[in-house]
Parts: structure tokens; C-alpha cells; sequence
């Protein structure tokens, strides 16, 4: 990684220690002589300069975000493809991609500054909706792509391609299509595998679907999915990595497939992939009175 002079900090609204964890930070990274651009939010409570989150991306060397996995994804999509690294600092949470705790904010910050933090890249999502012929919203998703019903409505019909081959029309609640980093998001609450982050693979798991016999895929990365909504039902919605979707009618066509571009993070070296899920999943834990040990 290049020599870093400006530091990029993205934080959670609404999160007050975020602010406290700043007042620290700031001195810390000016004294080795690292220029500093908060999110103007943020900067508002500390009553420094700050710039609009959608601006950071463009003058930053990496990013540093506060807060939780949410925060992060969305980041990643401010980023898109300008191949800024991010570290993910938790404030609380699960945390499958903000794995630094504020115990470890310094040594961690030492590292990067340093040039010895690994970077990881992750595949990105580009899915594109087009109805009557006509292309009407195109949107990434570093976790995840989701056809998802509202709570009110029937099962929903969706036939499904890959490559321009039909797999199967899922009769089902909605349908998931996940990077590996997804994996442990949406994806591994509905049933789907948990898949090496790095893998070059893409997963479609189906949300309750009628059929027990429905089971997750997993494809190679260079699949071309195609989902058509069949169903005639209202509140059928697509949302990306759970923060950005629009409604969905009838014959309404989303093709989903590996972005041209990757996320790159930043991890703690002292830290596996495996002991991170086995911190948030509670593998290997003892049960013992009072819960697991």
C-alpha cells in the first residue's frame, strides 16, 4: 500500500462515542503527520472542518470507519471502484467486517500508518433491473442482492437463469444472491453456507421456500444470474446489502453479476478469519449454567 497522508474518518450518526473515541484519534494520527478528514456530521459535534461522507472518498489514502457493518457497506458504495482501503473500527454490534475494537484502535492505526495491515479485496455486486425493455436502476452491493417480500404479501414467483440456462422458478418468500462476504449476513440467517471471504464464488440461498427440496447454490464467480418476477403480488421490493431498493412489479428483470471493480479492507494482523467467527458465532463454546462459556 502507498505511503498514507491523509486519513479519511467516516462515523455512524448518532453514535456520541464516536466523537469521545475522535478526540483521541485526531491528535494521535496528526502527530504522525497524517492530514485528517472527518464526515461534516461528525465534525459538527467536535465543532472542527469537516466533508460531505460522499466527498471523503476522493481525497482520502484510506478510511477509517466508526461504527458497524451497516456503516460500512455503506462506505464501500460511496467508494464504488476509486480502490480506497477501509478499516472497520466496531462500536458495538456483531461486527463481521468492522473487526477492530477500540482496545486495538491504536497498535491497529500503528500498523496501517506503517504499511503492515493486510489488505483484503472482496467481490462486489453490480445488479441491474430493467422493465418493459428499459433499464431502470443499477445499484452495487458488497453483502448482498435481495428479492424480498413485505409482510402482507404471498409467496412470490421468480424464475431463475444462470448463464442463460433455467435453474428453477423459487416459489418462496424472496431470494438471496451473496458475495462470501454476505455469507454471514442475510444469507446465513436464511440457511445459506458460510464461504471463505476470498473465494471467487456467488451464492443464491431462497428465503422459506415452499419447496423443502430448494437448497442453496453456489456458483463460480462469473455466473450471470437472472431473476424475473413472475408473481403478480404487491410489496415485492429489491434491496441491496439492506440499505438501498426500490419496489418491484411483474415481469420486472434483475440480472446480478460480479462488479468490474473490489473492496479492499483492511484487517488486523493479528487476526484470522477463523477466530472471528468463532468470536461471533460462539463455535467451541462450553455450555455450561448461564449460558455458553
Amino acid at each position: 500500500m502507498n505511503a498514507i497522508r491523509t486519513v479519511g474518518i467516516i462515523c455512524k450518526a448518532g453514535k456520541p462515542e464516536a466523537a469521545e473515541v475522535l478526540k483521541d484519534l485526531l491528535p494521535w494520527l496528526r502527530q504522525r503527520g497524517c492530514d485528517v478528514v472527518i464526515d461534516v456530521e461528525t465534525a459538527d459535534v467536535l465543532n472542527v472542518d469537516g466533508k460531505p461522507r460522499a466527498e471523503i472518498p476522493s481525497v482520502a489514502d484510506v478510511i477509517v470507519v466508526l461504527g458497524g457493518d451497516g456503516t460500512m457497506l455503506g462506505v464501500a458504495r460511496l467508494i464504488a471502484d476509486r480502490g480506497v482501503p477501509i478499516l472497520g473500527v466496531n462500536l458495538g454490534g456483531l461486527g463481521f467486517i468492522t473487526e477492530v475494537g477500540l482496545e486495538d484502535l491504536r497498535a491497529v492505526m500503528g500498523e496501517v500508518l506503517e504499511g503492515k495491515c493486510p489488505v483484503e479485496e472482496r467481490m462486489v455486486l453490480a445488479a441491474v433491473v430493467s422493465r418493459g425493455g428499459r433499464e431502470i436502476g443499477a445499484h452495487a452491493a458488497l453483502n448482498d442482492v435481495v428479492i424480498n417480500k413485505a409482510a402482507l404479501a404471498r409467496i412470490i414467483e421468480m424464475e431463475t437463469s444462470v448463464n442463460g440456462v433455467h435453474v428453477t422458478t423459487f416459489r418462496a418468500d424472496g431470494l438471496i444472491v451473496s458475495t462470501p462476504t454476505g455469507s454471514t449476513a442475510y444469507s446465513l440467517s436464511a440457511g445459506g453456507p458460510i464461504i471463505y471471504p476470498t473465494l471467487n464464488c456467488i451464492a443464491i440461498t431462497p428465503i422459506c421456500p415452499h419447496s423443502l427440496s430448494n437448497r442453496p447454490l453456489v456458483l463460480p464467480d462469473d455466473s450471470v444470474i437472472r431473476v424475473i418476477l413472475r408473481s403478480r403480488s404487491e410489496g415485492v421490493y429489491l434491496t441491496h446489502d439492506g440499505q438501498v431498493g426500490f419496489s418491484l412489479l411483474k415481469d420486472d428483470i434483475v440480472e446480478i453479476r460480479k462488479a468490474a471493480y473490489t473492496t479492499k479492507l483492511l484487517l488486523p494482523c493479528q487476526r484470522s478469519y477463523f477466530q472471528t467467527i468463532r468470536a461471533k458465532l460462539k463455535w467451541s463454546g462450553r455450555v455450561e449454567q448461564g449460558g455458553v462459556q
